[in-house]
């Protein structure tokens, strides 16, 4: 989750003020810097080492382009852009302009855009704009009088049973800010999460947990959805300053969470804001299993690796769900037990790296999302179109919309109706779990993400067939 951006700079002084950076940003990325920086962000002409992937996006923004890209050899795609520009724009301004111009959809603009691979230089002003001044309005600060608060002293399960957190939504001016703020942070240290680029500026909500933190939140726009899971992001402060981000990923009461803190408080009280996260989103999604993927804790991630990450999410309460992991898991144990500092080797902590771990609340069915992964409903309806409708994914698209349609009552042609055509006992529903599935579906299409997933999980045929199909049964 939020995968690090081609970095073209050191990391480590990329985003300090009066400095530049370069990266590939994506397109809302790159449209969103460019509407508040126009002056400081261009193209990289001179790291733009495959610029004939402009051929195609320049014969669709320009007339007679096509009369030069696709027969020679070298199209000087810079001069086409500097001969088109008007006076005073930027060629990454004019090529934004032009291609937010074409009539389709935002995500097939994006896609447009995404596969040129364009590296930008961001110049960091300073005033505006940089990693050195980045922070929140002032305010008062939270003054640690003690020691930090240590790991072992963190309790998941209290944590989660801890009183509800006050939520403020905040005006959708203010939450535009917040998130213009949110994606400065997240670009400046060359990454970009999805949520981040599709964020909603319409309900970004503030939770203070205390000791100096404040998280904000949000969803993503309809336009923007994931076709089954619903997606959460946000960004966490210690008195005013970028401290890290989360995303979630949840279905029913499942949510596979991403968690990323920066190198400058990794040393801080990790265990106890990771809980406090935890508790908001038990609080506000409804979530009663946490799941990481194994990416979070070193799979083909030598830096989590390097963290011990997987010994962070255990002493917390995590458990592996593979078997082989678990027995694993015990003999490190127990060897910690026989000999005080001993430490798991590179080559364990990559084993024990390569399953998913799971957090079960008191309220949770133990073991019943083991097996569980989203994709497994993928494949499955790959199979169903490969067997029953010779491959052909529109055949399969148009009698499932059509079974689900009757079914519910409305037009049901989202890819959530398509997933639960594969629901074996659909027929055999109740008028009343038809009605409340209609419902769930047009809250995923219309209306907030969080109580479609409150829907989902007042449901229990549905998530039955859902966590079957997940789980290869």
């Amino acid at each position: 989750m939020g995968g690090d951006l081609p970095a073209f700079e050191e990391p480590e002084i990329s985003g300090i003020a009066g400095t530049s950076l370069s990266a590939v940003f994506d397109y809302e990325v790159a449209l969103r810097l460019g509407e508040r920086y126009p002056r400081n962000l261009e193209i990289a002409w001179d790291r733009y080492d495959t610029a004939d992937r402009l051929g195609p996006a320049m014969a669709r923004l320009t007339p007679l382009a096509a009369e030069d890209w696709p027969v020679e050899a070298h199209s000087p795609f810079r001069q086409w852009i500097d001969a088109a520009r008007p006076r005073g724009a930027s060629a990454l301004g004019w090529l934004l302009a032009r291609i937010e111009s074409l009539p389709m959809s935002p995500r097939e603009r994006a896609a447009i855009y995404d596969a040129l691979e364009l590296p930008l230089t961001w110049k960091l002003d300073g005033a505006r704009s940089s990693r050195s001044r980045l922070r929140l309005p002032s305010r008062k600060l939270y003054c640690h009088r003690e020691p930090l608060l240590r790991r072992a002293g963190v309790s998941l399960a209290q944590e989660l049973e801890g009183p509800t957190l006050p939520l403020r939504r905040l005006s959708r001016a203010d939450g535009r800010k917040m998130l213009d703020l949110i994606l400065d942070t997240s670009a400046m240290r060359y990454r970009q999460l999805y949520g981040f680029s599709h964020a909603d500026g319409s309900g970004v909500f503030q939770a203070s947990p205390g000791r100096g933190v404040e998280i904000y939140f949000f969803g993503i726009p309809a336009e923007w959805r994931l076709p089954l899971r619903a997606y959460h992001g946000g960004m966490f402060f210690k008195n005013g300053v970028p401290a890290g981000y989360v995303e979630l990923l949840s279905w029913f009461e499942r949510a596979e969470v991403g968690f990323n803190l920066y190198y400058t408080f990794r040393e801080g009280e990790s265990g106890w804001l990771y809980a406090q996260l935890l508790r908001l989103f038990r609080q506000v999604l409804g979530a009663e299993v946490f799941s990481v993927d194994p990416y979070q804790i070193g799979h083909e991630n030598p830096e989590a690796v390097a963290s011990g990450a997987f010994w962070f999410y255990r002493k917390l309460g995590f458990r592996a769900v593979d078997p082989e992991i678990a027995k694993l898991v015990e003999r490190e144990e127990s060897r910690m037990e026989r000999q005080p500092g001993y430490r798991s080797s590179k080559h364990t902590l990559e084993k024990l790296a390569a399953g998913y771990i799971l957090f079960e609340s008191p309220r949770a069915t133990p073991g019943a999302w083991d097996r569980f992964r989203i994709r497994n409903i993928g494949l499955a309806m790959q199979r169903t179109i490969a067997e029953r409708f010779g491959g052909d994914p529109e055949k399969f698209r148009r009698a499932a919309s059509t079974r689900v349609s009757r079914a519910l009552g409305m037009d049901a042609r989202h890819d959530l109706a398509l997933a639960l055509s594969l629901i074996p006992d659909l027929a055999q529903w109740t008028k009343e779990e038809l009605r409340a599935a209609a419902e769930i579906l047009h809250a995923k299409q219309r209306g907030s993400e969080t109580r479609f997933l409150r829907l989902m999980q007042r449901h229990p045929r549905m998530r039955a067939g859902m966590l079957a199909l997940g789980s290869g049964g």
